[in-house]
């Protein structure tokens, strides 16, 4: 069968490699967008002699595009039915696109030349973990260039010096990035420049991290309207700059990441599958104890727009006010995590104006008066047949009493 391309998968993204012609083919076919893979990088890993020689075969014979990996797109891939392979987290397949047939199909015959070199298979797994966390940092570019608070201003801003020290590091990672963009490669002299980065940067997290985590108990130990009101406008203005900050380290953890799978690869290839496990199972732990700390704080304001909304009647100027301030901090920590790669499910907050609690307190009042009403005309219906009864019998009793005095008065005059 002509036509074959091979598809490689770790999760976060797809790998289509083969003939540049069917490549862009199948990515038109199936409506993906996609990058270019960057095989060529893959020269270097393999030194010289008879193996270099035929890698390097090999990859000038493929071309290679990558696709992030949405649900949607997850979705369309998944009919060809992708197996596990040797390389860890790694999953493949061979398709074909026979003259005859539109669609695109599974085939079994023949591995494939990248897909039967294990060294080759581990280098395209670490640069597609690359290109994930590449594209992860351009979304946080994208989002640090959205917000009210542009991060730099919010770094240089800062008096504390934890903060301040990532100034520094982001400067030294970001020449280091641009050198291998220039040169395809981390050299030793390039890699030393940045060695000592991560260290500051987890200092910073960590630190940020607690500047959140101070936001919620503020929030949480606040009852009164007018102390919520106060301190939601407080954790409306800080949390955006946390988030900054805290959105700035993760995106210098993952171009770290980046340069020292480049450093790997260059220096040590047959450990990159262990160290990309390893830097991927790192990652989403610091994912974890983020969303741990914002989903906290989102927390503690969705209770407090609920206990505003709940008094909204006896504060009604003070207690939309702590719901605009809630909904705000939800809103900007959903695009945060959005950014990152974090699933959250928290709803903003909607203010109950006060003429709308006031209406529900009208209506009840209507009701409660209808039935007042309702009850008094049964009440005053009762008494008034009650009454007539009586006043049936009153007269009943005084026309008994008028004709049996008639009557003694007549028996008396007879007798006299």
């Amino acid at each position: 069968m002509d036509n074959e391309i091979q598809l490689i998968s770790d999760g976060d993204g797809l790998a289509v490699i083969g003939n540049t012609t069917d490549v862009e083919r199948f990515l038109v076919s199936e409506g993906l967008p996609s990058k270019d893979l960057g095989l060529q990088r893959l020269k270097s890993a393999f030194g010289t002699g008879a193996a270099a020689a035929q890698a390097g075969s090999e990859i000038g014979a493929n071309s290679g595009r990558w696709v992030k990996l949405t649900q949607e797109s997850a979705e369309r891939v998944k009919k060809f039915g992708l197996m596990e392979s040797k390389t860890p987290g790694v999953s493949h397949a061979m398709v074909g696109k026979p003259g005859s047939i539109k669609n695109w199909l599974q085939v079994e015959k023949g591995a494939g030349s990248l897909l039967s070199n294990p060294a080759l298979l581990s280098g395209a797994a670490g640069i597609m973990a690359q290109l994930a966390m590449q594209q992860t940092m351009d979304e946080i570019t994208d989002y640090l260039a959205r917000i009210d608070e542009k991060v730099d201003d919010v770094l240089r801003a800062q008096k504390d010096a934890v903060v301040a020290r990532m100034i520094g590091v982001d400067f030294m990672i970001e020449e280091t990035m641009t050198i291998r963009e220039q040169v395809g490669r981390v050299s030793e002299v390039a890699w030393s420049k940045v060695q000592g980065a991560p260290a500051t940067i987890a200092d910073t997290q960590a630190y940020t991290l607690r500047q959140l985590d101070a936001l919620a108990e503020k929030m949480e130990s606040k009852t009164k309207i007018g102390d919520l009101a106060t301190t939601a406008k407080e954790a409306e203005s800080k949390a955006q700059e946390w988030l900054a900050v805290l959105a700035r380290c993760f995106q210098l953890q993952d171009a770290i990441a980046v340069l020292e799978l480049d450093r790997v690869l260059d220096a040590n290839p047959d450990q990159l599958d262990q160290h990309r496990i390893g830097l991927r199972t790192a990652r989403q732990n610091r994912l974890e104890l983020i969303a741990r700390s914002t989903e906290r704080l989102m927390a503690r304001m969705t209770a407090a727009a609920d206990t505003a909304n709940a008094k909204v009647l006896l504060n009604p100027t003070k207690s939309p006010a702590v719901v605009k301030s809630a909904n705000h901090v939800v809103t900007g920590v959903h695009d945060f995590h959005g950014r990152l790669g974090i699933e959250s499910g928290r709803r903003s907050s909607e203010a109950r104006r006060w003429v709308d609690a006031a209406a529900v307190v009208r209506d009840k009042a209507i009701e409660t008066g209808s039935k007042s009403v309702v009850a008094a005309r049964s009440l005053g219906n009762e008494t008034l047949d009650r009454a007539n009864s009586v006043k049936g019998k009153l007269s009943s009793e005084i026309a008994g009493r008028v004709r049996r005095r008639r009557g003694g008065e007549e028996e008396r005059g007879e007798k006299g």
